[in-house]
């Protein structure tokens, strides 16, 4: 074991990280140059379509320095905030980490978040600064930062280049030096015990289970048991990431590798469990704490056909991302579908994203909300709602709660006005402000949830130029004054649009929601209203007219009667329709109103 380094990058979004990671398996060349491509490691088409990291990503390399051949296990992992839960359960496998900043762009707000993680997990933390090769590259800066946030020495500071190799080899040296290598918990115990740190699911075989290795060793053919769910099973299969599966006879402590299961029940195997013996358990090692999803949408099939593959698909998902949350709810007016649980907007679009291109399903999203906790009058007791759709009239509560976070904001300071004026208009009460580094503010501010789903990242790049970053914590439940707001096409109430919203906020909202709609609704055969209904009364209207067609176009000559007949027919089926017609509502119309302006 002391020949094995385990270590993960860590850093703030584009700052490098997947660039790094390739540069690193083509020196090594754990991948051959012609095989080689951009963001090698991350294998979803969407992360290659956004150039972002959704899913860690193990992958095993060999290397020899001094003549002494060594196993680096690396894990790359995401960089938004919404995927910080991934990059916590990656840490707990590893034994260092790689603190990436880009050269550019200096130390960002969750740098600062995943570096705290990073440092409760006891890792061995290596600083590196990326894109050193850039002309605007701030590298004096830059190092003075670090140096402040870690209190290291500057020649404790690796400076590299992802794009060019530069560096590299350099930073190998370094980590087989730095970081310490695994230690056995239970020594020739004649057992074994190993985290499960992510999943994947297999048609053929079953559920494949990514682990590391705390003792003893893995084998195919091993009699082998979940602890929590005490599920039993035998090993097909293991083997390490090269950074595709490949099979090997073990895989021993202090390793990281895969375990094919063939297990079929999508709900037997769970993030953070343990494998060990089935003749010779070991105590069950430290998981990870349950992620608490901070946005709630409702999630319908566009057919109610498709509802058990609906809820085939979420398993599977839920599977490779254990973050995500579901139960079973039914709507009146969409059916059978499911509350889904997300860490943040981006998560939610993510995931929407997936389950139409990887499972082919159409499916209806309901407007995103966080959890209110409502007391109702003549009660002491609180009430947890999650769905806009049932949150109660005015008149039937006594309080509502909402929950509010703690975000840091760092900026150059030019742009400290712009932003204020953007956190005084999202409800925001600001904090400390302090000096970060030679050129930088540093921004403590408290705010409600919600807000931060009112375009708030969209926002808060667009008044800086894209130079502020932001990282946010819970910080509990307070008092708020909000009000739901339904939406009515055609007289109907359309659940998927109710929204909770500040009462402050009332006109703007309700107008802005009708005007969204009218601009993305497909004209209908009959004109009708889009209107937003607040406490029993209407707030905003807008007029959407039918289509309109010449039905006697075709007639030329003779009498006139004949054509007003046909209008007057035409003009008494418009009357019916709107009676009795309901609007169709495409199911993108759902996803971009739920994005909001574009």
């Amino acid at each position: 074991m002391r020949n094995i380094r385990n270590f993960s990058i860590i850093a703030h979004i584009d700052h490098g990280k997947s660039t790094l990671a390739d540069r690193i398996l083509e020196v090594t060349n754990t991948i051959e140059k012609r095989k080689m491509m951009a963001q090698v490691l991350d294998s979803m088409e969407l992360e290659r379509e956004r150039g972002i990291t959704i899913k860690m990503q193990p992958v095993r390399i060999n290397y020899a320095l001094e003549g002494v051949d060594y196993t680096l296990n690396l894990i790359d992992t995401p960089g938004h905030i919404d995927f910080s839960y991934e990059v916590s359960r990656a840490l707990k496998a590893v034994e260092g980490a790689l603190l990436l900043v880009d050269a550019t762009q200096g130390v960002q707000a969750q740098t600062l978040s995943t570096l705290e993680i990073a440092r409760e997990s006891g890792l061995k933390i290596i600083p590196v600064i990326n894109k050193v090769d850039l002309p605007s590259a701030n590298v004096e800066e830059v190092t003075d930062e670090i140096i402040q946030i870690l209190g290291c020495n500057e020649e404790d500071i690796i400076k590299v280049s992802g794009k060019t190799g530069e560096g590299v080899a350099g930073l190998l040296e370094e980590i087989i030096k730095k970081v310490p290598p695994p230690k056995e918990l239970h020594e020739n115990s004649g057992s074994a015990s190993a985290l499960i740190f992510d999943f994947e699911y297999s048609n053929h075989q079953g559920i494949i289970v990514y682990v590391r290795v705390f003792d003893g060793s893995l084998k195919a053919g091993d009699d082998l048991v979940f602890s929590f769910s005490e599920e039993r099973f035998t090993a097909n299969e293991v083997g390490f990431f090269i950074p595709g599966k490949k099979a090997s006879d073990e895989i021993k402590a202090g390793e990281i590798g895969y375990v094919v299961t063939g297990i079929k029940s999508l709900s037997r195997a769970t993030v953070g469990d343990t494998i060990t013996k089935f003749n010779k358990k070991l105590p069950a090692l430290t998981g990870y704490m349950q992620p608490r999803s901070v946005v709630w949408a409702s999630i319908y099939p566009e057919s109610q056909d498709d509802f058990g593959l609906l809820k085939h698909s979420l398993e599977k998902l839920k599977l490779s991302d254990s973050s995500l949350d579901f139960e079973e709810e039914s709507s009146m007016s969409l059916g059978r579908g499911f509350k889904c649980g997300f860490l943040g907007m981006l998560h939610l679009e993510i995931i929407t994203e997936r389950l139409k291109r990887e499972y082919g399903i159409n499916i209806i999203i309901a407007a995103p909300t966080v959890g209110y906790e409502v007391q109702m009058k003549g009660s002491d007791k609180r009430e947890l709602i999650y769905s806009a759709a049932r949150f109660p009239e005015r008149d039937k509560m006594d309080k509502v709660f909402e929950p509010w976070i703690e975000a840091r904001i760092i900026m150059p300071p030019k742009y400290v006005g712009d932003i204020m004026q953007m956190l005084y208009d999202h409800e925001a009460i600001v904090g400390n402000t302090e000096i970060f580094g030679d050129n930088r503010n540093d921004l403590i501010v408290e705010m409600p949830l919600r807000e931060l789903m009112r375009n708030f990242f969209d926002e808060l790049k667009s008044v800086s130029s894209g130079f502020a970053s932001l990282s946010y914590k819970m910080i509990g439940m307070r008092e708020a004054d909000v009000a739901r707001m339904d939406v009515l096409l055609a007289d109907e109430p359309v659940t998927a649009f109710s929204r909770i919203i500040s009462r402050r906020k009332i006109e703007t909202e309700a107008n802005d929601i009708v005007e969204r709609l009218k601009e993305i609704l497909p004209r209908q055969m009959f004109d009708f209203k889009i209107q937003a209904k607040i406490d029993g009364r209407i707030v905003a209207s807008r007029s959407m007219s039918g289509m309109k067609k010449d039905v006697a176009g075709y007639l030329y000559g003779g009498d006139i009667t004949r054509k007003m007949k046909l209008r007057e027919k035409q003009k008494k089926g418009k009357k019916k329709m709107k009676k009795h017609g309901s609007v169709n509502i495409p199911p993108d119309v759902f996803l971009r109103v739920m994005k909001g302006k574009e």
